[in-house]
């Protein structure tokens, strides 16, 4: 589940519900990345108008402003600037970062390096999940 718990509330309450129905959570994949390095990376993401593909700013596609894939032209989402990724991260913070320790405790916490190579963060997910 992808961006869900986002408090100890909600996972206590998803725990319980999964208890009623005989399953549970078997593995939680927590992605650490430096909160420097993600405001970084939020704040420099563009998207093609067209077909919503991703970039990167410094890439080619983001000097130019066109997309790649279908020629589109490409704007910041206005949730992705610095200030924003700097409001979004202190209520993650707050909120969610518990759920890290919650979800260790209870032995189902995998973490991954966020700074390694793409396809190593991959391969490091895909080790976790199986």
């Amino acid at each position: 589940l992808d961006g869900f718990p986002r408090s100890l509330r909600q996972a206590e309450a998803l725990d319980e519900a999964l208890v009623k129905q005989g399953q549970g959570i078997g593995r939680v994949i927590y992605i650490n990345v430096p909160e420097d390095e993600l405001v970084r990376r939020l704040s420099g993401r563009w998207v093609c108008r067209s077909c919503q593909s991703p970039y990167q700013c410094g890439c080619a596609e983001v000097t130019e402003g066109k997309c790649s894939r279908c020629q589109g032209k490409l704007y910041q989402r206005p949730d992705d600037t610095a200030e924003t990724v700097k409001e979004r991260l202190k209520v993650y913070f707050s909120k969610t970062a518990p759920l890290i320790e919650y979800y260790r405790l209870k032995g189902k916490l995998s973490e991954i390096d966020g700074m390694a190579e793409i396809s190593e963060v991959t391969k490091r997910i895909i080790s976790a999940i199986k």
